[in-house]
């Protein structure tokens, strides 16, 4: 691997805010960001991501690469769920191996944004489209793991309300904001686009850095009652997200030769939901273990896609 690379991203005032909030839960310190400001921030994030996506894509044609690019990017949220449940059938119940499929199938809209931050640190140009592509990701990959639980449960008598689920995953508010936000970018007026600028690109980087201690603090206090679940659970959170990144490495030169939007398709491949999928999960699978599926994405795949898999897909991407 570039050792630059590495040394860019880990670094990065960002990603070190995030291993000052894993400390602080290890040495017991009060530190903590209250629930509200969390929620604002997170909520700020998504709508800077969306808008400027949408200001990109205005600027670009809409051509057969952004077609392909969101057929290719429903193909991940559907076949990831499938073949990683199978993986996943071979320790765990069909519940949990559902869930944590799913979870793996969406897709983490925090590492995403994080990306992005880095193809800016790389001063590497993406194409807007790929905010759609993030955001159509969320609902099949919930619908497949619900339906790959519904399918293997040997309690036929169980019915999942799949319009429930459907309506819930694409009505999530992570989904409508930053789809919202995508819509409004492209149509806005740029002249006036422009004055809301200071705040949705020069603060940027100070709030995810905030956003990314308040992400460390919440990995650090699940790290620990995790750990006691086994090990097959924390090689899966570490390897899979890693092969799932290298292989959509190659995969997507088939859809772009834009080596910033390849390096996100290895991203969304690589990445867990955390916010979505359990949302989804607790309404409609309530036997699955959120003491399983969210410490799996949040304190595991999330750290190792931010700090050892964005460097490596970047250098699969630019070398083989």
């Amino acid at each position: 691997m570039d050792l630059h690379l590495l040394v860019d991203n880990l670094t990065n005032p960002a990603l070190l805010f995030f291993f000052l909030g894993l400390l602080a839960v290890q040495f017991k310190s009060d530190l903590e960001i209250p629930g509200t400001s969390s929620k604002f921030i997170s909520i700020y994030l998504l709508f800077s991501i969306g808008f400027k996506g949408g200001q990109e894509l205005s600027h670009s044609d809409l051509d057969l690469e952004v077609f392909l690019s969101l057929l290719f990017g429903i193909f991940l949220a559907v076949a990831v769920p499938i073949y990683t449940y199978f993986i996943l059938r071979r320790k765990l119940s069909v519940e949990n191996a559902g869930a944590i499929a799913a979870s793996y199938g969406s897709v983490s809209a925090v590492t995403f944004i994080t990306a992005i931050n880095f193809l800016e640190i790389e001063q590497m140009a993406f194409g807007g489209h790929m905010v759609a592509v993030m955001a159509l990701m969320e609902a099949p990959s919930i619908i497949v793991g619900v339906s790959l639980i519904s399918i293997f449960s040997t309690e036929k008598k169980t019915k999942l309300p799949m319009s429930s689920v459907i309506k819930h995953s694409v009505l999530n508010g992570s989904v409508v904001l930053i789809l919202g936000s995508l819509v409004i970018g492209f149509i806005a007026n740029e002249k006036q686009a422009a004055g809301i600028a200071p705040f949705t690109t020069d603060i940027f980087k100070g709030f995810l850095a905030i956003f990314l201690l308040d992400m460390g603090i919440a990995s650090g206090k699940k790290l620990q009652a995790f750990f006691k679940n086994g090990w097959f659970t924390v090689f899966f959170a570490i390897i899979i997200p890693l092969i799932n990144g290298v292989l959509v490495a190659y995969l997507s030169r088939l859809v772009t030769a834009n080596e910033s939007n390849q390096f996100l398709f290895s991203i969304l491949g690589a990445s867990a939901s955390y916010i979505a999928v359990p949302a989804a999960m607790r309404l409609v699978v309530p036997k699955a273990n959120p003491s399983l599926y969210i410490p799996m994405a949040l304190a595991v795949t999330f750290p190792v896609n931010i700090t050892i898999g964005m460097p490596l897909y970047l250098y699969v991407i630019q070398n083989f």
